[in-house]
């Protein structure tokens, strides 16, 4: 007869509901959820709707902005240890740059992206930080950079299911190779071609919630929302899956990963079941 296997939980209850937070920041409304509501129309489909060359400049500039980043979190990301994550003046700035951004849609790109890009990763190694990471380490800046895989699904070689673990899951072996590389050769070997790879790999996911906010601020839009509220909702939305992403790697150090994957997922059923439930009692 098949054994079931059940892994008790081991963790306090203050630490089940930093992970309670952990799913509700990583399972959530998507990008193009959040542009939905503030623009009032689905902007996953206006996305859909780019032609192939705008997907392609799409495409080439999320992977050059993403190599960007990862250079920066290689050499200079090992911040201040006393600083406070500065969410909020992040979000300002990459509003800033967005307004450009909405102004000259796809032609401001080159420019924009990788300026928005650098200021994420910015915030995204202060959250680290603040949840015990070593910003030292090559580990650290590529857990940084992998947040920008979390964002949505995309097609082709990055199909694969778009749950938190799936992800990682995904793109695992590719980050520890990579961290181990660097570990060996040094920061000046962000160009060896497994690192392009991984770069690759996340770019296919983040390019597509690139399409999402391109698309959103080229909408014809009621309100006052454009190009700088449209970034402020990007950095937004980074910074909160980087809040749930190190609480799960935090959570992991102290109680190894495979409790934490059960508890996890015991706890995205549930809340799974609790919306279900929600949704019967209005209809």
């Amino acid at each position: 007869m098949a054994t079931i296997e059940f892994m008790p939980a081991r963790l306090t209850p203050e630490e089940t509901d930093e992970l309670r937070r952990a799913v509700v920041c990583l399972e959530g409304a998507s990008f193009a959820q959040r542009l939905t509501d503030a623009v009032g129309r689905p902007v996953g489909m206006l996305s859909r709707s780019m032609p192939p060359p705008a997907r392609r400049v799409i495409a080439h500039v999320s992977e050059t902005a993403l190599r960007g980043a990862l250079k920066l979190a290689l050499r200079t990301i090992d911040l201040n240890a006393s600083a406070k994550p500065a969410n909020r003046a992040h979000r300002l700035a990459a509003a800033a740059s967005g307004a450009v951004g909405g102004a000259l849609g796809l032609a401001a790109l080159p420019l924009e992206l990788p300026i928005s890009t650098t200021i994420l990763l910015r915030s995204i190694a202060e959250i680290a930080r603040e949840e015990g990471e070593d910003l030292s380490t090559p580990e650290a800046a590529f857990a940084c950079v992998e947040v920008f895989a979390l964002g949505g699904p995309a097609g082709g070689e990055a199909a694969f299911e778009s749950g938190y673990f799936a992800v990682r899951a995904a793109l695992a072996k590719s980050v520890s190779d990579s961290a181990r590389f660097v570990a060996t050769e040094g920061a000046a070997a962000n160009s060896a071609p497994i690192i392009a790879r991984l770069i690759s790999q996340i770019a296919a996911r983040f390019g597509l919630v690139v399409s999402e906010k391109l698309a959103a601020q080229a909408a014809p839009i009621l309100g006052a929302i454009g190009g700088a509220a449209v970034n402020a909702a990007f950095a937004d939305h980074f910074q909160t899956l980087a809040r749930g992403h190190f609480i799960v790697r935090r959570l992991e150090r102290q109680h190894g990963a495979r409790v934490v994957a059960f508890e996890y997922e015991r706890l995205r059923n549930e809340s799974a079941r609790d919306r279900a439930e929600s949704r019967r009692a209005a209809s």
